[in-house]
């Protein structure tokens, strides 16, 4: 019997509807010159061909070959907006996982877009949390008892799990998603979500009892709940992850970030890829018989084209090409474009011809990159650079339809990615920056509610001394100013509050007083409470703006301003509650 157990892994996470490769740009280095990088990446033709390989690659080696994807293949493009779905399960088949769990926004509009893709795909879902023990049985879109779902079994409490085979021992694979599933998507009334560590701990302990000690949880939880995870059930072989669209590797010397990739805790790996189908994981791993990994050497990879550009502000000479391209080549999660054609082809000619008229329809120009981040950082102090302008686009259509708005509220998940400089298209905005077609909603709500709503979802945002739902929650706002500290006590932590003086012909503020009324506006999904906003939901009132959705607000301020030009002053100062050790 051996005593080491290899796989070879391939994982993808929060793909959302990215088949086409996606704009990227690095920041490098090269005899004391800054260089920006501009090229494209991924898209599922290039991880079809890396996926083939991998495949190829572990027959020789005698390995067994898993391909899992940890969830939201949903919303995020055209493709989505104009197929709503269809088109992902296809596409999927294409790329053959073994398993995908199920992601939040798969579940953004109820149960119904989730049965057709449990229809369409020839792969099974794993929601081993999810329970659909109450489900109505006359429904027109019942999913208990489909083949291709491994749900929560209600009556042990614990997930259904699929087994695969790794040389003489069996692997068992849990699927594992999000358990605050109705507060940031929208399942039908009747379908549940259970306890994810608590499912996940009853779950492995019956594995073990059967002697199943090779245990993978995919899990759609983040980066943070992954950790904790691992940290409090023991035996967890290895976690495959997704939701929070974290990048693990070493690219720091490419100006992106630099974090380990299979970063252990409690002895377990942990595993996430990325986000929009940008980068690929590919690892080798071994291990014991008791199911430990005793090795994990991989990485994630970029798919980069063989052409790219390159500018500096110190000016670019020919040598300088080949000198960055040798740098990008030698990085550990560089790989270059190469595609698998029968891929390539079915998205030409059944998917694109559809959209792209849309990528020819210019609203503006962007002078310069505007970088989206849900959460402020070292970098980024005031947080994303994109939001702003979406709030400011909330706030100047909705005003100039209802002059008594006074600010814009929205949250950072609603925007999805950042923009690169350059034309700015219709296709970029309801395609990939904005691809909620949310209606936009109007409250009159008081002061003291601000205060609450604020901190409820930066806490939320952040796991402050609540039970999070992810950094997507985070706040970003217009004509309203506020500074946050999360080391002050609950309840404490909005130091200040301002809000723009909309009689004064310059930017004035004034402090917000908790007595007083004011008229917001949000996208409906804030409005209703979703991820920490529930104190809007004590609004005095709430109304639907007719004819004015969130995309379309941003496409008519755009089409009047033309570009992005301005400086936005900040209206957001952020103290985050970690401390920081020097």
């Amino acid at each position: 019997m051996p005593h080491k157990y290899t796989l070879k892994l391939a994982h993808i996470n929060d793909t959302h509807s990215h088949f086409d490769a996606s704009r990227v740009k690095f920041s490098l280095t090269h005899a004391g010159k800054q260089f920006d990088v501009y090229s494209h990446t991924g898209g599922y033709a290039r991880i079809g061909h890396q996926i083939n390989q991998a495949r190829t690659q572990a027959v020789k080696e005698k390995q067994e070959f898993i391909f899992l994807h940890g969830g939201d293949s949903f919303q995020g493009t055209l493709y989505f907006r104009q197929f709503k779905g269809v088109a992902n399960a296809h596409l999927l088949n294409q790329l053959k996982p073994d398993a995908m769990v199920l992601g939040n926004h798969e579940i953004d509009a109820g149960n119904a877009p989730v049965l057709a893709f449990l229809n369409n795909i020839q792969f099974p879902l794993l929601a081993g949390n999810m329970d659909l023990s109450r489900e109505d049985s006359s429904k027109e879109s019942p999913m208990s008892g489909h083949p291709n779902l491994l749900d929560y079994d209600s009556q042990t409490g614990r997930a259904r799990v699929l087994i695969k085979q790794i040389q003489d021992k069996p692997l068992a694979i849990v699927g594992i998603t999000l358990d605050q599933m109705a507060q940031i998507a929208r399942p039908d009334p009747d379908t549940y979500f259970i306890d994810a560590i608590e499912t996940t701990r009853k779950t492995i302990k019956h594995l073990k009892s059967q002697g199943i000690d090779h245990i993978i949880v995919l899990s759609h939880l983040g980066l943070d709940q992954d950790r904790l995870l691992a940290d409090t059930v023991d035996s967890i072989s290895l976690i495959v992850g997704g939701h929070t669209h974290t990048l693990q590797g070493d690219f720091k010397p490419l100006g992106l970030s630099a974090t380990s990739y299979g970063e252990r805790v409690n002895n377990t790996p942990i595993l996430h890829a990325g986000k929009h189908a940008e980068t690929l994981g590919l690892a080798d791993i071994e291990f014991d018989a008791n199911g430990q990994v005793t090795r994990l050497q991989g990485h994630n990879y970029f798919m980069l084209d063989q052409q790219f550009i390159l500018e500096s502000a110190q000016g670019v000479l020919p040598e300088d090409f080949t000198a960055i391209r040798s740098q990008l080549g030698q990085h550990p999660g560089i790989l270059w474009h190469q595609e698998d054609p029968h891929i390539t082809q079915i998205i030409a000619t059944e998917y694109r011809p559809a959209i792209a008229a849309l990528d020819k329809q210019v609203l503006g120009f962007l002078p310069r990159d505007l970088i989206h981040t849900r959460l402020p950082s070292k970098a980024l102090p005031h947080g994303s650079e994109i939001a702003p302008w979406v709030c400011k686009s909330i706030y100047h259509e909705a005003k100039n339809l209802h002059p008594s708005v006074d600010f814009a509220l929205h949250n950072a998940g609603g925007v999805r990615q950042s923009l690169s400089k350059g034309d700015l298209t219709l296709a970029d905005v309801i395609g990939r920056l904005l691809p909620f077609d949310l209606p936009l909603v109007k409250y009159r709500i008081m002061g003291l509610y601000l205060f609450e709503a604020l901190e409820s979802a930066i806490n939320s945002a952040t796991n402050n001394s609540v039970t999070g739902t992810g950094a997507g929650s985070f706040p970003y706002t217009y004509g309203l100013k506020y500074c946050y500290d999360g080391r002050k006590p609950l309840g404490q932590r909005i130091l200040a509050l301002d809000i723009m003086c909309s009689l004064s012909p310059l930017e004035k503020w004034i402090t917000v007083d908790k007595e007083q009324y004011y008229v917001g506006v949000s996208s409906a999904y804030t409005a209703s409470g979703k991820e920490g906003y529930h104190p809007l939901l004590k609004a005095q009132w709430q109304r639907p703006i007719e004819d004015l959705t969130l995309p379309n607000a941003f496409i008519r301020f755009l089409k009047r301003e033309q570009t992005l030009e301005q400086e936005l002053s900040p209206q957001v100062m952020y103290t985050s509650h970690r401390v920081v050790k020097r």
